[in-house]
């Protein structure tokens, strides 16, 4: 996969520059690609010169741009995030059932417990090149609850370091590797009774919950250490926040402490800590910077979020870094180089003050109606208006 960058010169330099808050010679330009790559590659879509590209990391090297990518090494078909670390697990036998229909591929995880056995199903749609959940773990709260509390405390996680150095070898100069291992106490209620029904959980359960969640805090933050000792200069959790399913009150009750200890470990040991955060910031962003959260992945601006990237760095505090600035909104509806240019002068300009603070990329990802000129484009604008 070793293909020389197109002009990616001093990218490792300048995001290790925003990690520690200075001022890089550049801005940074690190868009997320999978799905797009994934899709169009699968439907035979890529334009004539990206046939022979087969990986989303060539496609980034191919355009020039910088790497900093959570899901370079996550197979899309299985999971939404994760490939660093692997479940160890405690009394708990784990079956995965893999099998097709029609192009889709289901996943079908079961897990017997001394307690009960429970099942989760993913579905992995070929046509729109994502993944569903079909069946979450906790669907009868009568009869499972027991079962999740042997599955919760049977599981830690072992980080695979020779994995991530090996592809933090493949990326090299061309930018760093994201550790999008993790996910918060209260994002394990939402993988697994959907975020709906985790609220019932919470409410009807709190004792259980508390419980699950705090077990779940400790062998998080034990995860942390072990990226920590293995050198991972930046790690993220996946926990898609939005302030529809984390409120700043359920985030205080819930995942405030998995938070702010996260972040403390990781300042101390010179990493930075992200969260992935996508739709309504506005009331998010205050709290984080109380905690003392590093970064935020893939902030949403309106019409998507609640408010414009200028203004969550003012709300972010002075240390917190903030990722995001293009949105399926832009790369869906733009249809002229001068739409793109004109745009993207406009964010960076605004934006210029918060250099050292902000990293260009996708609010969460980049949709597969984005057409192939559009991301050319973006590319050129960057490069121009630095």
């Amino acid at each position: 996969m070793n293909t020389p960058s197109v002009a990616t010169a001093g990218a490792r330099a300048c995001i290790e520059s925003v990690l520690r808050g200075h001022s890089p010679a550049r801005f940074v330009y690190a868009p997320n690609y999978w799905q797009w790559f994934t899709h169009h590659r699968n439907h035979g879509l890529l334009p004539e010169e990206l046939r022979d590209c087969d990986s989303q990391l060539e496609l980034i090297r191919r355009l020039g741009l910088d790497v900093f990518s959570r899901n370079l090494y996550c197979d899309p078909t299985r999971c939404w995030f994760g490939g660093l670390a692997a479940a160890v697990w405690t009394d708990v036998d784990v079956e995965v059932a893999r099998r097709t229909e029609g192009r889709d591929i289901i996943n079908e995880i079961t897990y017997r417990t001394p307690r009960g056995v429970l099942t989760e199903r993913l579905r992995f749609v070929f046509s729109e090149s994502t993944l569903v959940q079909e069946k979450f773990l906790l669907d009868d709260f009568e009869t499972q609850l027991d079962a999740f509390d042997a599955l919760v405390r049977g599981r830690r996680w072992k980080f695979r370091r020779e994995r991530f150095e090996g592809w933090q070898r493949e990326v090299g100069d061309d930018g760093l590797v994201n550790a999008g291992e993790l996910y918060s106490p209260l994002k394990l209620l939402h993988l697994a009774a959907g975020a709906d029904n985790a609220v019932y959980l919470l409410e009807d359960h709190p004792e259980r919950c508390r419980e699950w969640m705090a077990w779940h805090e400790e062998v998080q933050l034990d995860l942390v250490r072990q990226m920590l000792a293995a050198g991972v200069p930046a790690m993220m959790a996946m926990d898609n926040l939005d302030a529809a399913f984390h409120s700043p009150r359920y985030i205080e009750r819930c995942s405030a402490g998995f938070y702010e200890r996260a972040s403390r470990l990781c300042r101390e040991a010179g990493s930075v800590f992200f969260i992935h955060a996508c739709g309504r910031q506005r009331a998010i962003l205050p709290l984080m910077a109380s905690l003392g959260v590093g970064g935020l992945e893939g902030v949403a601006f309106p019409p998507l979020g609640d408010v414009e990237l200028d203004e969550a760095m003012r709300l972010a505090g002075d240390c917190m870094i903030l990722t995001g600035g293009i949105s399926a909104m832009e790369t869906e509806k733009f249809r002229t180089r001068d739409e793109v240019f004109r745009y993207t002068e406009n964010l960076l300009r605004r934006l210029t003050p918060w250099r050292h603070r902000f990293m260009l990329s996708a609010s969460c990802n980049t949709s597969i109606r984005t057409p192939w000129p559009v991301l050319q484009w973006f590319r050129d604008a960057w490069l121009e208006f630095q």
